[in-house]
């Protein structure tokens, strides 16, 4: 669009009171050069709503204003027209009537475009208004993420070539791999990754097809991604090892790297596995962010336990177990835990399988079984470093158990992990590895049991109803709540939140201090229920109590706090 044709708009906004003559002025001055359309810059910048620009546009130049996530359009009429011309006009087709299709623009004046699509298509082209931002969800909706990159790709290459997954040639695989076309590919599936909050993504081949999932707030869903994707599985998983500096020739034995890469300003450690199936190799990739979560007040703990766990990591020596199932958290409260610690004073060494988040100042080793650098070997080199702290990532078995132990017992503080249900099965746990219960009773401070719940939608977060079917259930499962006094809310589902009703994560925690009453237990060789019931009985709350605790703050809801804790019995009164 000229720039007479964007300061026209501009006034017609001013006429109708929507912006001011200062806010058109800097809307032009921010626009100039980008090419886009001033009715979008300004929205991008904030001076007015969306819809109030997009309405009083409509009126003006009698063209319908569309929101393309109020309708559904027919997959006949998104084939009519090509993702790459999609892509690159930045245009979405919406319905094919009498030989007229119609088109959603951000810009409608934009007279070229149209006359575009009209030699392209052999068609009568007709334009609606969206903004611009609908459009690109749309596009990605419809069409499927890098679906114009594809198009693009299959018509370089013939399908035939890209099915191929046995190469003969490593040269040729490596260069179809640094093609511009798969480097974006890949790029594009990243970001999108990225800008939905995935922390982990999944490439996995099947005799039809390469299922591509991205695993959000704990939940796995399927992506759309065009269904050509499976002629170049070889090609893009190629890229990959390339990126993560790994061999693209080895495609019998699985293989494991590190990539890093940088979004706004903020470095991300993608963590990538790749192993071989029946159909190629299955490729996975763990995003995680360093400055995420490395603090104590951010991990979800009531103040209660948050204030027992400052207490226990203040002590000179002893261990703290962090317990729960694989994707519980339990790295994330440990580097936290860290973190508080992490001063000039003291020196703090880990051991780690593999390192998730670098810390400054902190001594890191990465296991390597391989060359025989296990948990244990790599503890009993640490004890010769004289640290003050040791953070295993997980104790797996006696030898590493009796290592960590005696090593609190000489005046260390030990962290590491344990996969156990609860805080007191980590009790249980260690005496049945063979370690003596007059050294774990001597050596423990504190267990920590941990779980992930999703948080309830902000912006589509509604109360629940007090005569709801929910309230009755609370009731009946804990009858002590007094829930008439509180207020219970659920998500409706949004766009935001992918209509699940959560967005986020956040933590629920069981925190078992050892007292002394729990050390006589443990001596006596006491089951993990016993020692239980006795933590509860000296405060401690379970799993599904601290949930409930933030079922009724309204950060999450009943159902999802069932659905964490249900291998939980509440304990009896």
């Amino acid at each position: 669009m000229s720039t007479k044709d964007n300061i026209l708009i501009g006034k017609i906004l001013i006429d109708k009171g929507i912006i001011t003559p200062g806010q058109l002025e800097s809307g032009l001055a921010s626009q100039k050069g980008t090419g886009c359309f001033i009715c979008t810059t300004l929205v991008k910048l904030g001076f007015a709503p969306e819809e109030r620009i997009f309405s009083v546009l409509s009126n003006q130049l009698n063209t319908p204003y569309i929101k393309l996530k109020d309708i559904n359009i027919d997959p006949l009429v998104i084939q009519r027209v090509p993702a790459k011309f999609a892509s690159h006009y930045k245009i979405m087709p919406i319905e094919f009537k009498d030989n007229v299709l119609t088109i959603s623009m951000a810009d409608p004046l934009d007279i070229r475009t149209i006359d575009d699509l009209k030699l392209f298509l052999g068609l009568e082209v007709k334009s609606a208004l969206s903004s611009e931002q609908e459009i690109e969800e749309g596009i990605r909706k419809y069409y499927g993420i890098g679906a114009e990159t594809l198009e693009k790709m299959i018509s370089k290459e013939s399908p035939e070539k890209g099915l191929k997954s046995d190469f003969e040639n490593i040269e040729d695989l490596e260069v179809l791999a640094e093609d511009a076309s798969i480097v974006k590919f890949v790029n594009q599936i990243l970001s999108e990754a990225i800008k939905d909050r995935a922390t982990d993504i999944h490439l996995e081949p099947f005799q039809d097809e390469l299922r591509t999932r991205f695993r959000i707030d704990g939940v796995l869903y399927d992506i759309n991604i065009p269904e050509t994707i499976k002629y170049f599985h070889p090609a893009i998983v190629s890229r990959i090892k390339i990126m993560a500096h790994l061999n693209i020739a080895e495609r019998r034995l699985p293989q494991d790297g590190r990539i890093k890469i940088k979004v706004e300003n903020e470095e991300l450690d993608l963590r990538v596995s790749i192993i071989p199936t029946a159909f190629g190799e299955a490729v996975h990739i763990r995003l995680l962010s360093p400055m995420f979560f490395l603090n104590l007040e951010r991990l979800g703990l009531l103040p209660e336990d948050l204030k027992i766990i400052e207490e226990a990591i203040q002590k000179p020596h002893g261990v703290i177990f962090v317990t729960g199932p694989t994707g519980a958290g339990k790295s994330t409260t440990l580097y936290a835990c860290l973190a508080r610690k992490n001063s000039s004073s003291v020196k703090i060494i880990t051991i780690e399988d593999p390192i998730e988040y670098q810390l400054k100042g902190i001594n890191q080793i990465q296991v390597n079984p391989v060359i025989g650098m296990d948990f244990a070997a790599g503890l009993r080199h640490m004890l010769r470093h004289d640290p003050d702290i040791m953070m295993l990532g997980e104790v797996r078995d006696y030898e590493t158990a009796e290592i960590a132990i005696r090593a609190a017992l000489t005046g260390h503080l030990v962290f590491s992990t344990l996969h156990t249900n609860d805080a007191a099965g980590a009790v249980t746990r260690l005496i049945d590895m063979g370690i003596e219960p007059f050294l774990v009773s001597s050596s423990l401070e504190c267990l920590i049991a941990q779980r992930l719940i999703r948080l309830i939608c902000p912006n589509c977060k509604t109360p629940v109803r007090h005569e709801d079917v929910i309230y009755k259930q609370i009731k009946k499962d804990i009858p002590e709540a007094n829930i008439k006094k509180v207020d219970i809310f659920q998500g409706k589902g949004c766009e935001k939140c992918r209509f699940t009703g959560y967005l986020g994560r956040t933590g629920i925690y069981e925190v078992l201090t050892v007292t002394e009453p729990i050390r006589k237990l443990i001596l006596a060789r006491a089951s993990s229920q016993q020692i239980k019931q006795k933590a509860i009985s000296q405060g401690m709350r379970t799993l599904r109590e601290d949930g409930l605790q933030k079922v009724f703050k309204g950060l999450t809801t009943y159902s999802e706090v069932i659905r964490v804790t249900q291998q939980e019995e509440l304990p009896e009164q």
